[in-house]
């Protein structure tokens, strides 16, 4: 959520910065709501003058010769109506803050500087490339016919189990979905000093708003039915974010930051996906990620963001996978975040470079959100946190990726040597051998 007082200060300015990312900030209903608000203050501030000047006029009647109950009779009409009068007014500035309040949630995060201005993908702009994608001698097949080709990739089951945009994974091939898990834990554990977590994959709506899905993103969400107020997590960045939620964290315990690691299912309704990626696992409802999440000084934030992206690139590069990092414009950037740097891995199957990592610096938006703060040992004072998130990968898409950079002219797959270790050293997948 932004700064309530940096909107008051300079409004236009704000709603300048917000015109990057195509957001029109609704200035009038700001300003009349704070308004409300700062007038029911003065008000307040006044009738509190006016009893105490009331109370007072209980000591001097007495002064003057009435007893006490006499002296209280003759101002407690008037004390009444005070303090009728600052209920309502409290009333009042309570729903002007719960009405400002309820704006702010449905205001996206300012861009950084450097974003650069564009309204969709096509001015994401490419800040580097790496890897060369590969020259075929046969005709290349996409994931999925890759993946049923060798008898690993079901998505007919799927559907008769569940519905569409699900996916059932077999023998080898889900071995190597496993494999790749098991990777990039122990790299971002190992190499790059992330601890890993376990969370739940149901949280509460307190979380969401905390890291920014709600309210505005509700459609995109899986709410559980019943008594409970859960939602299935839409990426593991919700419940690990959260941990410091109504926390301040001490600087000896933040150090150079708070670096986290977590491996889950991802649930998503795609709601406005209109038909985007039905064929095969690009885009599905549910899907394993692990995610990457830095809690960080604000002033250490953007190279943090940088060192995580770095983090993210490591397991394309370990898997010699051809990818491309974009920063994407201002049009294109989440709700949440301030920057972000895409990863996007070359798909021989659409000819294409397809998203494969989202890292992004969010600021102090979240932490406003969730009251998540660290004590600067300088001031002795309480601050905002930076958080910072990204996929360190997405799972399900680096298993496309990996079917087709990897496939052979036989219909086979050869392993990743950088999986080979973790499935036993098979280096060949193969039609019949799952």
């Amino acid at each position: 959520m932004l700064d309530i007082k940096q909107v008051r200060l300079d409004p236009q300015a704000v709603a300048g910065a917000l015109n990057k990312k195509y957001f029109v900030l609704n200035i009038e209903q700001f300003e009349a709501l704070d308004a409300v608000r700062k007038q029911a203050d003065i008000n307040s501030q006044n009738l509190l003058a006016e009893r105490k000047k009331a109370s007072k006029q209980i000591g001097e009647l007495i002064k003057s010769g009435l007893n006490i109950d006499d002296a209280k009779a003759q101002v407690n009409d008037t004390l009444a109506k005070i303090e009728a009068e600052l209920e309502a007014l409290k009333l009042q500035a309570k729903e002007a803050n719960d009405a400002l309040d309820q704006l702010l949630m449905t205001v996206p995060n300012l861009p950084a500087d450097d974003v650069p201005e564009g309204k969709d993908e096509s001015s994401n702009i490419e800040v580097l490339r790496w890897g060369e994608p590969r020259n075929f001698d046969f005709e290349i097949k996409d994931h999925v016919d890759v993946g049923e080709n060798i008898g690993g990739l079901d998505f007919e089951s799927a559907t008769k189990i569940t519905g569409s945009r699900f996916a059932v994974m077999r023998g080898g091939l889900a071995r190597m979905h496993r494999a790749l898990i098991q990777l990039m834990l122990d790299t971002h554990t190992r190499e790059h000093g992330y601890q890993e977590v376990y969370v739940p994959y149901m949280v509460n709506a307190d979380s969401l708003r905390g890291t920014g899905q709600l309210p505005k993103f509700e459609a995109d969400l899986f709410k559980l039915n019943g008594d409970s107020e859960y939602y299935l997590i839409p990426t593991a960045e919700v419940p690990v974010t959260n941990l410091y939620r109504d926390t301040i964290v001490e600087a000896a315990e933040l150090g150079r930051g708070l670096r986290f690691t977590c491996h889950t299912p991802c649930f998503r309704s795609e709601a406005g996906s209109y038909g985007r990626d039905t064929r095969g696992m690009i885009r599905q409802h549910q899907f394993e990620k692990v995610e990457l999440v830095q809690l960080v000084r604000p002033d250490e934030s953007d190279a943090a963001l940088e060192e995580l992206t770095g983090h993210a690139e490591a397991i394309l590069q370990k898997l010699n996978l051809p990818y491309r990092k974009v920063i994407l414009c201002g049009g294109d950037l989440g709700f949440s975040a301030r920057k972000t740097y895409d990863l996007e891995v070359w798909l021989p199957g659409q000819s294409a470079y397809r998203e494969i990592s989202s890292c992004s610096n969010v600021g102090d938006f979240q932490a406003r959100r969730m009251l998540a703060r660290w004590r600067n040992p300088e001031t002795g004072k309480t601050e905002l946190l930076h958080t910072l998130n990204g996929s360190g990968l997405a799972v399900g898409r680096t298993l496309v990726a990996i079917l087709e950079n990897y496939q052979q002219a036989d219909g086979s797959v050869t392993v990743p040597e950088a999986l080979r270790a973790y499935m036993g050293g098979i280096e060949q997948l193969r039609a019949g051998e799952l």
